[in-house]
């Protein structure tokens, strides 16, 4: 009796022919399969045959003659995590060894498998390839056959089963059909060093047709024309804010009040629950004027407090305004011994606002007193001295000192939220990773270190922008300052930025009159950052001596002097417009050059995002706590105020749980944590001892910190290297 046949299609439209029984066909083919020879019209169809027996695929060829001998070589093949990654296209490969000797072009086929499948490693075992020693280099290429033919590989490798050596080949790019790409291993030289320079240049003649730079607001960053595909990841679902806020309202069981204000402080505070929207730190604290100092120098907007060494002429006060509150000291004397702090909001003057609302631009001063602790002293709502723009002082009616303290940090949050947070860390990366991807091609050693750190940028960027930062969108409904506004004071501040200070953090310190830790006692986050700060600075110093061991490697590199060149040139021409990129004649000559600026890079896309990011729902989920929305007008004379005042200054209730929803999914965290790479680019043995250096130092750190935070209250965990992320991808 003969076998029966089934014609059957996969969900990838590829035709399999099924057996009843073991029939006829299909015991000479188990017969025969040592020496088998089939023709390429025949391999059209595959036979599904029992368990154990393995034969060959649809399409897909035969690699030689079968052999259930071991292997000589296994090809671990893993695709990207990329949408769309995966793909039903044949693949051959050829290896080629050191000596010049190189395999017959082999098919990379598993039997009954879907190969090639996003985010999967795939194991294939090769035979009859033990004259092969050493090898050096593979060539590999896909045809278009298969429904979904894109595929995006991360890397291959190659292990000798007799030797157990492995060989990396790191490919990090999508695959066009019927083109031979050939990767060395390692794939880690300079461009002057690169025996392929031809397919390296085409590369990076690809990526800047996908890559480029764009000016999108005017006097605004560079930011990417449009989304590049291989940036939207498989954690995609994680930026739906729309979504994610549905659930979270249903899994909070908070109500959501259409419409309504406050009745009182009280009852505002019984809003949180125990689970998703727990009580915020700022509900037990925000009127406290020791906590209102603690948030110039260990919160979200840690980087704007100075060193006071004299009393600005705008600033109305005096000795004997000051007098109640220097504890005996005059004022000259508290400069002097360095004990007297000022924030400036001067980028605030004249800045767009909603219509209807009003926006500050204060000056305080802070004073650290004998406890060691920073207190405010003075608040100036406005720049100049005027009748109707008094100097609030601790000594006023409580509620009127209270609501000038509101109004500040509603300034602080729009400066917050503007530059600390969205200017000088997601939209400042945001154009180094477009020029990066323009210049470095994905082989050099440069690429590979910064490359961990770009992850998500650019996807939570996009959407991030247009759910947030659009006309009608949640700044639009939760800032007096509005996105008009807000794009204004990027401009400002993007203008005025300089790498070599503002983006190099013990500059920026010494800017600031606070480098010393014998000065502002308490600032946490200089202390902290400063640990890792000088940790990045060691692991990306350690990495770029490996390959610039000579100032003429440093010229020779092109792509590495063409990146430098498009980080300064102007945005307006297609640049990301950077000021104070170390240069000499406009190009990198030093290694400390290159350290600095990669440092700077970093150091932003993880620490400096950290910091800035994740306290925000402590922060803002409780209005009087950091108001980004204060209604009605800044008091302008010193009159004693109510309670009820300050209840008429807040948000209504719908505004206040979009604050509370949104600074709850922004303080989330995106990726793993400092050094833990959720991608691996760095393969060589010497560039991997940095890593783990890196990785080393890092623990040390964290200990040191976590022990830090046992005697703070509050703690500050937000630089524990367990905390920071890589990149900015939330």
């Amino acid at each position: 009796m003969g076998s029966r046949m089934i014609a059957r299609f996969n969900r990838f439209g590829k035709r399999h022919l099924e057996f009843g029984a073991l029939g006829t066909i299909q015991r000479c083919l188990l017969q025969h399969c040592k020496c088998l020879q089939i023709s390429n019209t025949f391999m059209q169809t595959s036979f599904l045959i029992p368990k154990g027996h393995r034969l060959f695929n649809s399409g897909k060829g035969l690699n030689g003659v079968f052999s259930f001998s071991n292997p000589d070589y296994i090809v671990y093949v893993k695709t990207g995590d990329v949408i769309h990654a995966g793909t039903d296209a044949n693949v051959k490969i050829i290896l080629h060894a050191k000596d010049g000797s190189k395999s017959k072009e082999i098919i990379l086929d598993n039997l009954f498998k879907d190969d090639f499948e996003r985010g999967n490693i795939d194991e294939f075992k090769l035979k009859n390839l033990s004259h092969l020693k050493d090898i050096e280099r593979i060539e590999f290429w896909r045809d278009a056959s298969g429904l979904g033919s894109n595929w995006f590989v991360d890397h291959i490798e190659i292990e000798n089963t007799k030797t157990r050596e492995r060989y990396v080949f790191p490919v990090f790019r999508w695959i066009k059909p019927h083109v031979h790409y050939v990767i060395r291993e390692m794939d880690n030289c300079l461009p002057q060093e690169d025996p392929e320079i031809d397919s390296r240049k085409q590369d990076l003649e690809q990526k800047r047709e996908v890559y480029q730079a764009s000016q999108k607001v005017s006097g605004g960053p560079a930011q990417v024309k449009s989304m590049p595909p291989d940036e939207a990841f498989s954690f995609d679902y994680k930026w739906d804010i729309v979504k994610t806020k549905a659930q979270l309202i249903v899994a909070s069981k908070i109500v959501m009040l259409q419409s309504g204000n406050w009745e009182s402080l009280s009852h505002l505070r019984n809003v949180y629950t125990k689970e998703i929207f727990c009580e915020p730190m700022g509900t037990k604290r925000w009127s406290n004027d020791l906590f209102f100092g603690h948030q110039r120098i260990a919160s979200m907007n840690h980087s704007l407090i100075e060193l006071c060494t004299e009393i600005p002429q705008k600033l109305d006060v005096t000795d004997e305004t000051l007098r109640p509150f220097l504890e005996g000291w005059t004022l000259q004397q508290v400069i002097d011994a360095k004990r007297l702090f000022i924030c400036d909001l001067h980028l605030l003057d004249g800045i767009k606002h909603r219509e209807g609302f009003y926006v500050c631009s204060p000056v305080a001063l802070f004073l650290m007193n004998g406890n060691h602790q920073l207190v405010p002293i003075a608040i100036q709502l406005y720049q100049n001295k005027g009748q109707n723009n008094p100097v609030f002082l601790p000594t006023d009616p409580p509620y009127t000192w209270m609501l000038a303290k509101m109004w500040y940090n509603n300034s602080d949050a729009a400066y917050h939220q503007s530059l600390t947070h969205l200017g000088f860390t997601h939209l400042l990366m945001e154009g180094v990773v477009v020029i990066t991807h323009r210049n470095l091609s994905q082989s050099h050693p440069l690429f590979k270190l910064l490359a961990p750190h770009f992850l998500y940028l650019i996807a939570i960027n996009t959407r991030g922008l247009e759910l947030l930062v659009s006309p009608n969108g949640w700044v639009d409904k939760t800032m007096n300052i509005g996105i008009m506004g807000m794009f204004e004071l990027i401009s400002r501040g993007i203008n005025s930025w300089r790498m070599n200070v503002h983006g190099t953090l013990p500059e920026d310190l010494k800017r600031r009159g606070l480098y010393s830790q014998n000065v502002l006692p308490g600032y946490h986050y200089r202390d902290d950052a400063l640990l890792l700060y000088k940790a990045i600075n060691n692991y990306v110093s350690k990495y770029v001596r490996l390959y610039y061991d000579t100032p003429e490697k440093i010229a020779g590199d092109w792509e590495l002097q063409s990146w430098r060149e498009e980080m300064t040139k102007p945005r307006e021409q297609g640049g990301c417009g950077l000021q104070g990129v170390p240069e000499e004649n406009g190009k990198f000559t030093t290694v400390e050059h290159i350290i600095l600026t990669l440092t700077s890079i970093i150091f932003t896309c993880s620490v400096a995002h950290a910091s800035t990011n994740f306290p925000q729902y402590d922060e803002y989920a409780y209005p009087p706590n950091y108001p980004a929305l204060m209604r009605g007008k800044p008091p302008s004379s010193k009159e004693a105020l109510t309670e009820q005042d300050v209840i008429n200054n807040l948000p209504d209730k719908p505004t206040t749980m979009d604050m509370m929803i949104v600074t709850k999914i922004l303080s989330s965290r995106g990726t793993k944590s400092l050094g833990d790479f959720e991608v691996q680019y760095i393969f060589e043995p010497q560039a991997k001892k940095v890593v783990e250096e890196f990785r080393q130092e890092l623990a040390e750190i964290s200990k040191i910190i976590k022990e830090r935070n046992k005697a703070r209250n509050p703690p500050y965990p937000f630089l524990d290297p367990e905390i920071v992320p890589n990149s900015i991808s939330i």
